[in-house]
């Protein structure tokens, strides 16, 4: 069996980490090739001795020596800056790249990869959020496949196998409800960063944690799964389950459910993402019944969560409705974490960029580029 190149792009986040686990536990299935990290140098370094790929990208230009220096004795290419990414994915060694970049920047080299007839595993939402239309539609030109690796696009994709065929009527995607589950308004007005980011379920990086904690992660899933699957606003239900064990629903149209059940581990998705159409034997712990006597489901609040409400208000718009969206969340979300907003204001200030931001319905890439650049400008203080 030929081993499959593999492109992990943010390999030092916990996707990328996890990712590496998967691929050391397979080595004959796996052909490590690419990874990159934006400015965890030491992290990469070590990764890349370990690990030994071809080739290694530093995002930050300024540590491009650090990361040179350090692998000056192993066989190892290095390379540096946003336009390296691009041109990385484009290696005829690579089969599948596992696009785990927080936020924008995983954009550009999506499309590269898709570009160059890669398969893409995508845990970077914000791709399909900020650019649904144009990355789907080169992506079928390019016959690149891509394969979800959010645990809830995931569990929809894994209902779906076997089932292409028969349309869809609804899918329930699943929220855990964050730390802040049946808070309202009034009790958030004062949560701090360090509150928000103690997630009761997922260990995830700072920027998703925050998300998962307004809703937003919601929101941008639901954004994301109308591009993956086809679906139209009204087709695409969130519920909250405390439990994080059930990882979402699909409805066909004749009335039977199909969900996808497990521990929440993110190894799972991402091996069958790298993996698809074959399960691996692995040593994840197993889900017990018994463990789980009772599982709940609410309504989600999108009053309180208003995050949520706007995602749905930017997919119903469509064109750079939801790049602006997206653009006011990433600077809203460090505002917060830098503790010069309150929690309440992410939303606040997500809405007045969707709002003010101009609007164009039929984009062109450099639509979304300059939408991006405009959204940032007005959510900035």
């Amino acid at each position: 069996m030929q081993k499959k190149g593999v492109a992990i792009l943010g390999s030092t986040g916990s996707i990328g980490t996890q990712a590496l686990e998967v691929i050391r536990a397979y080595p004959d299935r796996f052909d490590l090739q690419v990874i990159t990290a934006q400015s965890n140098a030491r992290l990469l370094i070590e990764q890349a001795k370990q690990f030994q790929p071809n080739a290694v990208v530093i995002g930050d230009e300024e540590k491009y020596q650090e990361v040179k220096d350090a692998l000056f004795s192993e066989d190892i290419h290095v390379y540096a800056g946003a336009q390296a990414l691009c041109q990385v994915v484009e290696f005829h060694e690579v089969h599948v790249i596992l696009t785990a970049l927080v936020g924008y920047a995983g954009l550009k080299p999506t499309l590269a990869a898709i570009e160059a007839g890669k398969d893409i595993a995508l845990a970077n939402k914000e791709t399909l959020v900020v650019a649904g239309e144009l990355v789907t539609e080169r992506a079928r030109a390019k016959g690149s496949n891509i394969y979800p690796v959010d645990s809830e696009h995931s569990a929809i994709f894994q209902c779906l196998t076997g089932e292409f065929h028969n349309p869809i009527e609804k899918i329930y995607l699943t929220a855990s409800g964050g730390p802040f589950r049946g808070w309202k308004a009034n009790a958030l007005k004062n949560v701090t960063p360090m509150q928000a980011l103690k997630h009761p379920n997922w260990s995830m990086g700072a920027k998703i944690t925050i998300d998962s904690a307004s809703m937003m992660n919601k929101g941008l899933e639901v954004i994301e799964a109308k591009w993956l699957f086809g679906l139209k606003a009204e087709q695409i239900d969130v519920i909250v389950h405390p439990q994080s064990i059930v990882h979402s629903l699909v409805q066909f149209q004749d009335g039977s459910i199909k969900a996808q059940m497990g521990l929440p581990d993110m190894k799972l998705p991402i091996q069958f993402a790298l993996t698809y159409p074959d399960r691996l034997k692995t040593d994840f712990p197993r889900f017990n019944f018994l463990d789980y006597p009772q599982l709940t489901f609410e309504p989600a609040d999108k009053e309180t969560f208003r995050n949520l409400q706007l995602a749905y208000d930017a997919l119903e718009a469509g064109g750079t409705k939801a790049c602006a969206l997206n653009a006011a969340n990433e600077v809203s979300v460090q505002l917060f974490l830098e503790e010069k907003i309150g929690f309440l204001d992410i939303a606040r200030i997500n809405e007045k960029v969707f709002l003010e931001t101009p609007f164009i319905t039929n984009p062109t890439y450099e639509d979304y580029v300059e939408t991006d650049r405009i959204a940032r400008e007005l959510a900035g203080l």
